[in-house]
């Protein structure tokens, strides 16, 4: 099974960020018989666009984004991505879409109720969400699923994709928050690698193949 799997660099007054923290934690011991391509992508829209277009144009049969949830004391697994980028200009106009007359919304075709069972069973805090916000994270899962779309091949004929697409926010990691009056909600960074290791191995479960790493 080929995987994508993405997460965010550090931004605003945060100088590492949760999501890459696992990320690379987790190819420190990645088993043998998972194929995974990682990505890290900027705190800004157009840049991450641009990278995730590219990135989308190869073939995976699931892409899943990692993001960083501040505040939250839960793993989310976001389950709807709205058409909205998150700005309002200076007259209070609606929300700017991310794709013009693009779908309200799109829906993650993960296994989101069987992985929150997973997790828990694990005792690692876990909720759906059914919200991924507004800013950078909803837009890489929303724009995930809009390239993804079926394809015109021609009048007659049209390409669907059958790639699974999901985003995971994640806690910040106990370690970022360690420090005097600092006090919000955190999990541990080695049960944050672990939840997102379990999530990796059954994708690949439910595949049911064997491939190698990819560095």
């Amino acid at each position: 099974m080929r995987v994508l799997l993405t997460a965010f660099e550090p931004y605003d007054q945060w100088t590492a960020n949760s999501s890459w923290m696992v990320l690379t934690e987790l190819l420190k011991d990645l088993p043998p018989g998972k194929s995974l391509v990682t990505r890290r992508y900027p705190v800004d829209l157009s840049a991450l666009q641009e990278k995730l277009a590219k990135d989308l144009q190869r073939e995976f049969d699931a892409i899943l984004h990692l993001g960083q949830s501040p505040g939250s004391s839960s793993i989310k697994l976001e389950a709807i991505a709205v058409n909205a980028a998150g700005c309002i200009d200076d007259r209070g106009d609606e929300l700017k879409e991310i794709v013009p007359a693009g779908p309200v919304a799109y829906r993650s075709n993960m296994p989101l109720q069987r992985w929150a069972t997973l997790l828990r069973e694990q005792h690692i805090p876990t909720v759906i969400s059914y919200h991924a916000g507004t800013f950078l994270c909803n837009a890489t899962m929303y724009l995930s699923h809009h390239q993804l779309q079926p394809r015109q091949a021609n009048e007659a004929q049209y390409q669907a994709s059958n790639c699974l697409v999901g985003f995971v926010h994640l806690p910040l990691a106990t370690e970022q928050v360690a420090q005097p009056g600092l006090a919000l909600a955190s999990l541990p960074l080695k049960t944050l690698v672990r939840a997102i290791h379990l999530l990796i191995d059954d994708l690949h479960l439910l595949h049911g193949d064997q491939v190698r790493h990819l560095a």
